[in-house]
């Protein structure tokens, strides 16, 4: 059946601070170049999740303006913290003892949710066409094997492949540059990397999970501008792991946890150590009394420069976190990738322009800050492989002694999905049932995302091999799904006396942790009927 085919300069896939950056950057070099994004999430921003502590860096280069503009960047940093935590004792680190990457002095706590929508505003403003609800499904390419855009997916067909009531035919987008700005773990930048061998030469991509809930807070409790970090319990020495709480407007406090996805235990629950940490002396005292009133979890790009793929081809670009611009231990990456893409933006133009290759986009980003700033933070997340207290030993030492720049860069030395023991070689772990005051269970957290999906579709969660889930991973790892996943999708349940794998797809929050961390990468992310997913507000 033929689809409609539409025509642009620059097609960009995904409509985060990367993707948005890189729309209002090519607008201000030339007004008249035809640009579309795509976004998969209902509206602007309802994918989107982060802490977040912003720096403004990037936003002052592409919208100097900005405050005019009331942008939503108004709770200035004014005070720091830094604990390391025991079962029930504390322990404050001074901040001057911190490395300057680690300080948020003039930086700002906001909701990228909410920075993403302002921006898209100004993109539109621009005259950039923004398509909510149109994930891009497909990459397409040109017969010399270059990229010749991407096709958004076909809506209306049921789980057996056959075409409802509602069927609608997805459409073919072509572009003489196609951006690809997915965030973490994209699907498409995934295949891209694979099919161009972008990642030759480079050391395995670390991912992270990172949980947020947002809390309202007694006032007595609440400093707006405070931001803490801690380490240490409920995390083991040899497992990756630290919160944030920041206290933001209208007596509202970002709560959240981060655990690397290098761990080894099978039994290790990522949410439920998230929930165990809330019932720290410290961390209770203040939420106490309060209301949670949103939850979400996402996975987060960790490698740094070490594992970052080339990040051009023909006809192609990644951006952001695509690619894994995230600055590790400034726990920051929207002025990273916000700068990526608009370094992928002058590129465009001057390929536009006076056709030069797309390759320049690597000298570019080279030169630029960003890539000074990954190159002194490259040793930070392995060394952490030491452990937790040589981690921290050593990365005082590179930061503050050395600012980053010893004369050797670490290596990643295995992939996530490669780290994981054998169950009956590990601890089990036992974790408290949720008391629904301050820890909680997934299905009630699921229900504050907002996560809906259209009935009767296909399962964007498909596994390879569907025999392997009980076959394997559960005899050797007690299937680690069941864990992993913060919101319950992967069940294994008892029919007529045997185990069978289940996959709830509903409940998917695309947090991308099963693409990742799944021992023999038995599970593949694809995009869900458009608008499906979760609904974040002010994530």
């Amino acid at each position: 059946m033929s689809r409609e085919t539409m025509e642009y300069d620059v097609v960009i896939v995904g409509g985060g601070p990367s993707g948005l950056s890189t729309a209002i950057k090519l607008k201000q070099l030339n007004s008249n170049l035809n640009v579309c994004l795509l976004e998969k999430a209902s509206e602007i921003g309802a994918h989107i999740i982060s802490g977040n502590v912003f720096e403004t860096k990037a936003l002052d280069e592409l919208l100097p303006n900005w405050k005019e503009l009331n942008a939503p960047v108004k709770t200035k940093v004014s005070k720091e913290k830094f604990l390391f935590l025991g079962k029930k004792q504390s322990l404050s680190w001074p901040t001057w003892l911190l490395p300057s990457v680690q300080k948020n002095h003039n930086n700002y706590i906001i909701s990228l949710a909410n920075l993403c929508r302002w921006l898209a505003e100004q993109a539109e403003g621009l005259g950039v066409e923004i398509f909510p609800g149109f994930p891009a499904s497909e990459i397409l390419y040109n017969e010399d094997g270059s990229v010749k855009g991407v096709a958004t997916q076909d809506m209306g067909i049921d789980k057996a492949g056959n075409k409802k009531d509602s069927f609608e035919s997805g459409i073919d987008l072509h572009a003489k540059v196609t951006v690809f700005a997915e965030g973490c773990r994209g699907h498409l930048g995934k295949q891209l990397i694979k099919k161009f061998n972008l990642d030759k030469g480079k050391s395995p991509q670390q991912y992270g999970i990172g949980f947020k809930e947002i809390w309202e807070v007694d006032e007595k409790k609440h400093q707006e501008g405070l931001v803490m970090h801690t380490v240490g319990w409920p995390m083991s020495n040899d497992t990756y792991g630290g919160s944030f709480m920041y206290h933001a407007e209208n007596k509202q406090i970002f709560l959240g946890y981060v655990i690397g996805l290098d761990y080894k235990n099978p039994h290790l629950s990522p949410f439920d150590e998230f929930q165990r940490f809330k019932t720290h002396p410290q961390i209770k005292k203040i939420i106490e009394g309060g209301k949670r009133i949103s939850y979400g979890a996402r996975a987060l790009i960790e490698g740094g420069i070490q594992s970052l793929p080339k990040m051009y081809m023909p006809g192609a670009l990644l951006v952001g976190c695509d690619a894994g611009t995230l600055n590790m231990p400034k726990i920051k990456g929207s002025h990273t990738a916000m700068k990526s893409g608009m370094i992928a933006a002058e590129t465009i133009f001057e390929h536009i322009k006076d056709k030069k290759t797309l390759s320049s986009y690597e000298e570019k980003f080279k030169n630029s800050w960003v890539y000074k700033e990954l190159y002194i933070a490259r040793n930070v997340k392995p060394s952490f492989n030491w452990g937790l207290i040589l981690g921290i030993l050593f990365t005082g030492l590179d930061q503050i002694l050395f600012r980053g720049k010893l004369p050797f860069t670490l290596k990643h030395k295995h992939a996530d999905h490669q780290t994981l023991l054998p169950a009956n070689k590990t601890k089990k772990i036992e974790y408290p049932k949720p008391d629904n005051i301050i820890t909680f269970d997934k299905t009630s957290s699921v229900y504050l995302t907002g996560t809906n999906h259209v009935e009767n579709q296909p399962v964007h969660l498909q596994l390879k091999d569907t025999n392997l889930p009980i076959n394997y991973t559960l005899e050797k790892f007690d299937e680690p799904a069941q864990r992993y996943c913060p919101v319950g999708v992967y069940e294994v349940q008892i029919e007529k006396n045997l185990p069978k794998f289940i996959i709830n797809s509903q409940n998917c929050i695309h947090c991308k942790t099963c693409d990742i961390k799944e021992p023999s990468q038995n599970i593949t992310w694809v995009t869900p009927e458009g608008g499906g997913g979760p609904k974040y507000g002010n994530m």
